[in-house]
């Protein structure tokens, strides 16, 4: 399949929503409108920026994860508009050390994100790169990653990336709802081989945190 057709999907969709965040502030909360799911009947009791950045509370969970752990190397594959970004460089500030290489594929996506991300204050912890995140080159041990681009790449780039993932390191894939099937799909096929263990959160649009069976002690 090719990348053109895998990352290219949504760029309308894209496009449109960042057009929407400019006039209207991309800081606007509104409540989360995901349909409900059986394991999250109550959708509406989470907080959301627009329907392609994670859901508030996944950003506070995400900034806690990485005080709490401590990452020298963050992946994340889909800057979109790069505020998954800044909540995750945050945890990096506050921590002292560490680094992001966030892959974003769409250019006009990627230059709406530098934009926003070189008006912050955290742009020294943040490297971007406009590129694919089944083509860009990682260097070094992965401590965080997470996976949040189109959605039918998700398996692929935890397949890719996962050779390169510290053991005692953490995997989270967005967008793993029982509705979306995708990316929850795909994280328990990944299980079934052995690959990695899977923990599903019950948020409105669904969230994986996995950790690769390979070289746990």
């Amino acid at each position: 399949m090719k990348l053109k057709y895998l990352f290219g999907r949504k760029e309308k969709n894209e496009h449109k929503i960042i057009r929407q965040a400019a006039r209207r502030g991309a800081d606007l909360l509104q409540p989360e409108y995901h349909r409900p799911t059986p394991e999250c009947p109550n959708p509406e009791r989470w907080s959301m920026y627009d329907s392609m950045t994670a859901e508030v509370e996944v950003l506070e969970f995400l900034r806690c994860l990485v005080t709490t752990i401590k990452p020298r190397l963050v992946v994340e594959t889909g800057t979109f508009m790069g505020i998954s970004t800044l909540w995750l460089a945050e945890g990096l500030k506050h921590n002292g050390f560490g680094r992001i290489v966030t892959c974003e594929f769409d250019p006009a996506v990627f230059a709406s994100a530098r934009q926003r991300i070189a008006a912050s204050d955290l742009e020294h912890w943040i490297e971007m790169r406009n590129e694919s995140s089944l083509e860009t080159r990682i260097e070094g041990d992965i401590d965080l990653l997470f996976s949040d681009s189109d959605m039918p790449v998700r398996e692929q780039e935890v397949r890719r990336f996962l050779p390169q993932m510290n053991p005692a390191g953490l995997i989270l894939m967005h967008d793993a709802s029982s509705h979306l099937k995708v990316v929850r799909e795909a994280a328990l096929k990944l299980e079934r081989e052995g690959l990695i263990s899977v923990v599903l959160l019950p948020t409105p649009r669904g969230l994986v945190v996995a950790q690769k069976r390979a070289g746990r002690k």
